[in-house]
């Protein structure tokens, strides 16, 4: 068990830092955040994997673990008990994670904010969860009738169920993440300023489409054989001031950009539910100066317990409560 409070995770590049990071999350949320095959977190020439984590929740013990197997279903257990999905582990405990391919939800594509924020809406808005996935297969029926009548296999009357259920589930989604983006904002915002990224702010101006705008253009659906209007072509802006952080910032402002957002969740998350989430940081330190870096630590060090890697203790500003050091797959307290 670690101690209370900021862990920094220490090594040569190579040596297993993300893969720790990796297994504390495979325990506590029943899944990888590098891949989604399970098979491919399991040691070469092996059968089977064990990630195991023991700790305390609001003063209460917990023991987590996943076990993964070539030839089974992969198996969670929550205090000894089976836990049917990942989604009813992640949703009894909690754990925010940042690595450097997360910049892609400043620097990638809208698909990537959007996926992003249906996330942050399963964890802040639990009774809402289900919202983007329901939308998602309601689109992929009235495309899927879309190809069919285009096609000549059915008639253009079998659009209109999927067309009122597109519209329903269009609403409920852009009013979840209306809603998610409310709540997320202010501490977004204030989290940045801390970091020292002026005016930062996340906009979502999004409308959903009715019955008789989806009508409207059934023809060009047709030709494209897809619903080209609704919440999955939506854009979440962050910006800073009026630019444009995905075109107009640079590395070291998206960093600190998807770092607030994980503090702000973190934050909400800690206020929803009484209990602070889990922050796993990998290589979050990297390309902020001095003073950004003492700035992260100290405010990862009042969120509940954090653990940090970096290629050295010199990388972290103030003392961690506890260090470890990472050398081939060994873990040891330095």
């Amino acid at each position: 068990m670690l101690d209370p409070g900021l862990v920094l995770v220490t090594g040569p590049n190579g040596v297993g830092k993300t893969n720790l990071i990796e297994s504390i999350h495979v325990a506590t949320q029943g899944f990888s955040f590098r891949t989604r095959m399970d098979a491919q977190l399991i040691l070469a020439g092996q059968t089977e994997a064990l990630a195991r984590v023991d700790g305390t929740r609001a003063g209460v013990g917990f023991t987590a673990e996943a076990r993964l197997s070539q030839h089974e279903s992969k198996k969670l257990r929550l205090n000894g008990t089976p836990v049917a999905s990942s989604d009813e582990l992640r949703h009894r405990l909690h754990a925010l994670v940042f690595t450097p391919d997360r910049l892609g939800v400043v620097k990638g594509g809208p698909a990537v904010r959007r996926a992003y924020l249906d996330r942050v809406i399963a964890r802040v808005l639990p009774a809402r969860a289900d919202v983007p996935v329901t939308y998602a297969a309601a689109l992929g029926q009235r495309n899927a009738a879309l190809r069919r009548v285009a096609a000549g296999l059915s008639t253009a009357d079998v659009l209109e169920p999927w067309t009122e259920t597109v519209a329903a589930s269009a609403a409920e989604l852009v009013t979840a993440r209306a809603e998610v983006i409310r709540i997320l904002a202010p501490a977004f915002m204030a989290c940045a300023a801390e970091l020292g990224l002026a005016d930062a702010a996340i906009g979502y101006d999004a409308t959903p489409p009715t019955i008789a705008e989806l009508e409207s253009r059934v023809d060009r659906d047709l030709e494209r054989g897809s619903t080209g209007l609704g919440p999955h072509l939506d854009e979440i802006h962050l910006r800073s001031g009026d630019r444009d952080l995905r075109s107009f910032g640079s590395q070291g402002e998206q960093r600190m950009a998807v770092l607030s957002l994980l503090l702000a969740e973190a934050e909400v998350l800690s206020d929803l539910v009484g209990v602070p989430p889990l922050l796993l940081l990998d290589d979050a330190l990297s390309e902020l100066d001095a003073t950004r870096r003492r700035i992260l630590n100290e405010r990862v060090g009042r969120v509940g317990q954090a653990i940090v890697t970096a290629t050295g203790a010199e990388a972290l500003p103030l003392a961690p409560a506890q260090l470890l050091e990472v050398s081939h797959g060994s873990v040891a307290v330095a």
